[in-house]
């Protein structure tokens, strides 16, 4: 394994329309490369973390108890759970966050209403003193697509709620985050979602209009926030 490949950080994508967002951005000033798997495509999964940099786990539309209909889960909890409990630096969002709270002993389950759009979230007291989330404003509106939950897994930081969700984001041992709402979007990012599951709004009965409008006002300092998590998330790879 030459050290090249060794610095490569593993993203795990579930959906063409969920990329990297701003999380490619901040990888890029850093210098460091990525592998990207896609299971949904048929690319196979390796529990093998050890000479990976770090894992990245990005959203999509299936949930973590479909196993059977997704097979492939199964393969990205293993590797989810020995990179966690390896102190391996990961960042689950959305779909992420639930696989990595799942792995961990948290249960995930149907949230009895989705919440997409913009809403805000509040920090906890935790996550002022994290630091991945040190220098952000203790409550911002981030951007939400998701119909399932999970609980804290024992040993877990909660670091975010939302009215609607109690775990919104958490910390598990120094260096393994989930992020239930997406910090990583772009504009095309969520043009590609409102297109790709436009379905799910219609059956959610949610304005799909609603939420690319409101995009202008609150996209810039959900931004602003990403960067800097985003850039200390970047630093704990470096450190590994």
């Amino acid at each position: 394994m030459t050290q090249e490949a060794k610095a490569e950080i593993i993203v795990l994508q579930h959906a063409e329309c969920e990329a990297l967002g701003t999380i490619e951005d901040a990888l890029r000033v850093k210098g460091l490369r990525t592998r990207f798997v896609r299971p949904f495509a048929g690319e196979p999964i390796s529990d093998n973390i050890h000479d990976a940099k770090g894992l990245i786990v990005m959203g999509g539309p299936m949930g973590v108890y479909e196993q059977e209909r997704y097979p492939y889960l199964r393969d990205e909890l293993r590797l989810i759970e020995r990179a966690a409990t390896t102190n391996k630096p990961v960042l689950g969002v959305c779909l992420g966050s639930q696989l990595l709270a799942h792995a961990l002993g948290g249960k995930v389950s149907k949230q009895t209403q989705k919440e997409i759009g913009w809403y805000p979230v509040r920090l906890t007291d935790e996550a002022v003193i994290d630091p991945l989330w040190a220098d952000v404003p203790r409550e911002f509106t981030a951007f939400h697509w998701h119909g399932d939950v999970f609980s804290l897994p024992l040993g877990a930081t909660a670091l975010a709620s939302s009215a609607l969700t109690e775990q919104q984001a958490f910390r598990y041992g120094a260096r393994a985050y989930g992020l239930l709402f997406h910090l990583e979007v772009t504009r095309p990012h969520i043009d590609g979602m409102v297109e790709t599951f436009r379905q799910e709004l219609e059956e959610a009965g949610i304005d799909s209009k609603a939420i690319v409008q409101q995009t202008p006002e609150y996209l810039p300092a959900l931004q602003a926030v990403g960067t800097l998590v985003f850039e200390h998330w970047t630093r704990m790879v470096e450190s590994d």
